[in-house]
This record gives structure tokens, sequence and C-alpha cells, in this order.
């Protein structure tokens, strides 16, 4: 039986191995992780510590051969990053939802990779399952990066297909997705509010989001409401007491501000992705918010 979605989603428990054994090969990848953790010796010895960086990866990554044996890694590498940058992670909310029930969760945009990390965390440590992450296609711009953001369960947005029926084809499929991970696969969805991340703080969720939401809309069977309602959507706020790319925001902002437009250098995305993970971000706190319900008329009512 052929996939609908194979293509998008996130890698499933029989892929895990034979992806982990590519990017052991993969020279970019490594080097990649050697400058991130040892800038100073990489770039004065990049073919001595490369091969230390693969067996250090080969020895940790040994016998993992699931999606949740990868998490429970990953999740020893994201205690260590809250103990050292971050100086106090709380959330409220929680308590009002239930464990057993998958929800849509609905986010302001902030950081790259730690805003769906911290709820992810924030769901591990009080008994729910970690979610789905929805991440655009422009962040991945490297093939080991698109692979290894599908082994941590993220699934793709196809933001860069050209034309109105790709488009439209593509946003289908991603709401088909959505609501076949809620209502089938029992899983929890995390998704930003709005298409890239809000650099000047103003955070308001975007109807084309929820446009896109609705294509998967059973019209002759349910309301635009009830669609809605069966989504669980849970609104969520984080905020950061400091930004480690506050400057690189500010900068973009800048320059759209005084030239008209901002031209992002390459692969500029997972240098913001590296910088928010390794920066430091003082107190961080997520509010969990109550279930959407209502009787919704329209996508900016929604919103």
């Amino acid at each position: 039986m052929t996939d609908p979605f194979a293509d998008i989603r996130p890698y499933h428990d029989d892929e895990v191995r034979p992806v982990l054994d590519r990017l052991l090969l993969d020279a970019e990848f490594l080097e990649s992780l050697a400058k991130l953790r040892l800038p100073q010796l990489t770039a004065r010895f990049p073919a001595l510590v490369r091969p230390i960086v693969r067996w250090v990866l080969r020895r940790e990554l040994k016998g993992i051969d699931s999606v949740f044996g990868l998490q429970t890694l990953v999740k020893k590498y994201m205690d260590r990053m809250i103990e050292s940058n971050t100086d106090q992670f709380t959330t409220s909310g929680l308590a009002e939802l239930d464990a057993q029930q998958p929800y849509l969760f609905m986010s302001n945009h902030r950081d790259i990779a730690l805003d769906p990390a911290f709820v992810s965390y924030a769901l591990y440590h009080n008994g729910h399952d970690p979610v789905r992450i929805a991440i655009g296609d422009d962040l991945l711009s490297k093939p080991f990066v698109a692979d290894l953001m599908r082994l941590n369960k993220s699934f793709i947005v196809n933001r860069s297909v050209k034309g109105p029926r790709q488009m439209l084809a593509a946003y289908k499929q991603l709401s088909a997705y959505i609501r076949h991970s809620i209502e089938n696969d029992r899983s929890s969805i995390w998704i930003a509010q709005r298409e890239g991340r809000a650099k000047d703080g103003v955070d308001r969720t975007e109807p084309a989001i929820i446009k896109m939401l609705t294509m998967a809309q059973d019209k002759g069977r349910e309301s635009f409401a009830d669609f809605v309602n069966s989504l669980h959507i849970v609104p969520i706020a984080i905020s950061y007491e400091y930004d480690p790319c506050d400057g690189a925001k500010a900068r973009e902002l800048y320059e759209k501000a005084t030239q008209g437009s901002y031209q992002k250098a390459e692969h500029e995305d997972l240098k913001s992705i590296a910088l928010g993970i390794t920066g430091t971000k003082g107190d961080v706190h997520v509010s969990f918010g109550k279930p959407l319900r209502g009787e919704f008329a329209s996508p900016e009512a929604v919103a």
C-alpha cells in the first residue's frame, strides 16, 4: 500500500538505523558537528577532528533502532542544554490538558529549533508524548539537516514549491497529514502560528495557517466550526528572557526598514539554529492555553 505522506512525514522505526548509518558516513554532517562542538580545534585540524567525532557518534548511537531510542538520547542533551544555557525553565497550564488526548499545539515563533524543543521537553516531563514538529523545507538546505529533523519527529512543510497547482497539492497533503496524525495516529502536532519567526516581537496568528489546516475538512460531513473543534487546538505562548539571535533579527529589521529588503546569507538559518541552541536564554516560560472551542465562522475568527 502506497504511503501518501512518505515524502514529508517523520521517519518510522524501521528507517531509523539506516538513516543513522548514512549520517555517520556524511562528511559534511560530521564537519558541521565538529565546528559546533570543537570550533577552534576543527579550524586548525579538520582532518583529525572528523574521525574523532564519527567515533564518538558511533558509540553514542550504538544499538539505537527506534524513534523512542533516539529521542531518549536527545533528551539527555536537551537536559544538559537547559541546565547550562537556561537559568530557569517553568510551565503553566499543563495540568488542564489530558495526557491521553492528542492536540494541535500552536505557538508563537521566536526560535527555529527551541520553540518546539521546549514544548516537547515540557510535555515529556509532565507525562505527555513528544510532539510531531512542522518545519519548513527552506530550513533544510542540506540533506543531513532533513535527515536529522525527520529522525526527531519533524515533518516537512513544502514552502518552496512553485506554481498554484503544486502549492495547492502540497498544502492539501500537509493538512491531510496533520489530521491523520491527530485522528489516526493519535499523535500531537506542533506548528507555529505564522510562517517565519516574529522578529519584531509581535505575535499574531496568520489566518493562512488556519486556511491550510481546513483543507482537510470534509465539507459534506462537518461544519467549519466542528472541524476546527476536532483539531483540539491549544494556543501556546513561549517567553524567552534573552534571545540569542536578537542581533541578527535586529540587523534584518534594520535593513528592511532602510533598504527595503533583506537577503539571507547561504545557510543563515542553520547558523541561527546553532546560535539559538548554544546561546544564553535566561528564564524561559511555556504557557499552555485551554483547547480552542467555539462556533467559528472563518479562519480569521480562529486566528
